[in-house]
């Protein structure tokens, strides 16, 4: 037996070594990290490529809203609170905060499912596949699970862009298990979430929707990206009570034309009319990622 025989038999005191890209312990390890990153950059990629995802409507907005149905039991369990004996006026104050709270939170949910089936409906009546278009959103609850099940109830797939957090770990039910991610780094989910968007739908959230809102405008604003991005602020009760865009404008911290990159919108109907127009005029380019597409 010749010595390279002896090192490959399995058999032999000198069994073959792990090769280094089946080593977990080295690929979860710090040095791995630029691997984990093109990992994350590439497959994704591949896999919207082969299920036919070439535009995306990304829906933003906070993982606290509850669907009406899980709505109607905390409201339920308000009344409860009401039927107790006397209140405090602090505690009183709180319970009427809290059931305004849930009212506004179902009533946005439900807006965000009905605009996705709305649009998922549509996408599914083209022909042309240029016009077609996939919900995607970012995985969990709240706003997020409203979209990927109001896509799921018009008998639709949806893309669920996921991210390993440490109070949120699945993804929500109404997510198609090819079109499912579980993203680790933040700047990539963010990269996926604009690589194939044509329109983004921002419902009222709290820090996570406001930071994924600013960095995609600015984005736009400062044309990192030249794509033509339609931005949608769903709530103007919300948006006009929590930004004040005018403001920035008044300081010189931004130029009046950026007003002009969104538009706050209060009705399914509106956004549903603004956001297939430029899918109607044939204005759309579908994306293809270079990295992975031979065509």
């Amino acid at each position: 037996m010749n010595k390279k025989e002896e090192f490959t038999n399995p058999d032999s005191p000198n069994p073959t070594p792990e090769k280094a890209y089946k080593n977990l312990d080295f690929l979860n390890s710090s040095p791995a990290r630029p691997i984990r990153v093109l990992c994350e950059l590439t497959e994704p990629g591949v896999r919207l490529n082969q299920e036919g995802v070439r535009n995306t409507i990304v829906f933003f907005g906070s993982a606290r809203n509850p669907a009406p149905e899980n709505a109607e039991q905390l409201l339920a369990d308000l009344e409860d609170k009401d039927n107790a004996p006397p209140l405090s006026d602090e505690v009183q104050s709180q319970v009427k905060t809290r059931r305004l709270q849930i009212e506004r939170a179902a009533k946005y949910y439900r807006a965000s499912k009905d605009l996705s089936q709305k649009l998922t409906e549509w996408s599914m009546a083209q022909t042309d596949s240029s016009k077609q278009f996939h919900i995607c959103s970012g995985g969990g609850p709240g706003i997020m699970e409203a979209a990927n099940r109001g896509a799921r109830e018009a008998g639709g797939k949806s893309v669920g862009l996921g991210i390993s957090l440490p109070f949120e770990q699945n993804l929500n039910a109404y997510c198609d298990p090819e079109l499912s991610f579980n993203f680790h780094y933040f700047f990539l989910r963010k990269y996926w979430f604009l690589y194939h968007a044509k329109a983004l739908v921002v419902f009222p959230g709290g820090f996570g929707t406001f930071d994924e809102l600013f960095e995609m405008l600015t984005l736009v604003q400062t044309q990192k990206t030249t794509k033509k991005i339609q931005f949608l602020l769903f709530g103007r009760e919300f948006w006009e009570n929590t930004v004040n865009f005018s403001s920035l404008v008044e300081w010189g911290t931004i130029s009046p034309e950026d007003l002009g990159l969104f538009q706050i919108i209060d009705s399914v109907e509106e956004a549903f009319d603004i956001l297939i127009e430029p899918f109607e005029k044939g204005e759309v380019r579908p994306e293809r990622d270079p990295a992975i597409t031979s065509e």
